[in-house]
């Protein structure tokens, strides 16, 4: 409201939303108790009941389902909210982490597990991170309605367990290089989203292919042969079959199935970008 807003507005973002349709009782059982999009039959239907050419009723379903959808506005201040979130988190993980010993040396995860201190440091890491990946969980109910909500919902479902489950094996430290692995790629989404809603077509087209990249590395390469070796056969090796072992490793190839799944989304996005000319 106080920060987002202005800045959204300086450029240029108008707080319009689409043309709404005009008000039909008829019209409007059908949208919300039936249809979004009647087909033919139905259309001709309702063009002899309402004595209207079959093209205006279209004309109505279309207005009233854009309706529905937020503003260009409320879209950048969602985005902008985040970004600012992955990249204060990000390099904050990535100051605290580069003095720490397993940062360089995943093997340091298990030595003298599980009697490893938790510092303050690393406490208020945990607890940023569980806190706004749970208030994503509650927020996706109500914020933007997007195409990969049930994919997100999964992803947050394994991503607070694993932090809970985490934290209460006292596992942070390879929990540390599991959140700031993932929070490296995500900001710069943001930043081309919201290159995007300001029509910066450039900026937003670098951004969204630097992401890719960025995404492609860390989740395909450096997660699998990074982390997952680590949790998977550094721990075994050092530590053994914990009782734990399997479901704390069964959420983690969750995640990392996750990630074949947006990263087939998006070098397909990329590959029509570079058909189309344009992201």
């Amino acid at each position: 409201r106080f920060i987002a807003k202005p800045c959204a507005i300086n450029l240029g973002i108008q707080d319009s939303g689409p043309h709404r349709a005009q008000p039909n009782a008829i019209l409007e059982k059908v949208f919300t108790s039936i249809t979004k999009s009647p087909d033919g039959r139905r259309l001709e239907g309702l063009a002899k009941q309402l004595d209207w050419d079959v093209r205006k009723i279209q004309r109505w379903f279309r207005h009233r389902r854009n309706q529905d959808k937020p503003t260009t506005l409320t879209k950048f201040c969602e985005s902008m909210w985040r970004f600012t979130f992955y990249l204060s988190i990000f390099f904050y993980g990535i100051r605290f982490l580069w003095t720490a010993p397993w940062f360089w040396d995943t093997r340091q995860c298990w030595y003298n597990y599980p009697f490893q201190p938790l510092t303050s440091r690393l406490y208020y890491y945990y607890i940023l991170e569980l806190a706004f990946y749970w208030s994503l969980m509650f927020s996706q109910f109500t914020d933007i309605k997007r195409k990969d909500f049930l994919i997100m919902f999964v992803h947050h479902l394994a991503t607070i367990g694993l932090i809970t489950f985490s934290y209460m094996n006292n596992m942070v430290r390879v929990g540390t290089l599991v959140l700031c692995l993932h929070d490296a790629s995500d900001f710069l989404l943001e930043a081309a989203k919201l290159a995007n809603y300001a029509k910066y077509q450039r900026l937003c087209d670098a951004f969204f292919m630097l992401f890719g990249v960025v995404f492609i590395v860390t989740r395909l390469g450096i997660y699998p042969f990074w982390i997952l070796n680590t949790t998977l056969f550094e721990s075994w090796e050092l530590i053994g079959p914990y009782p734990s072992w399997w479901l704390f490793n069964g959420l983690l190839l969750t995640l990392q199935l996750l990630h074949v799944i947006w990263s087939y989304l998006i070098v397909r996005t990329a590959y029509k970008a570079l058909v189309r000319g344009k992201v």
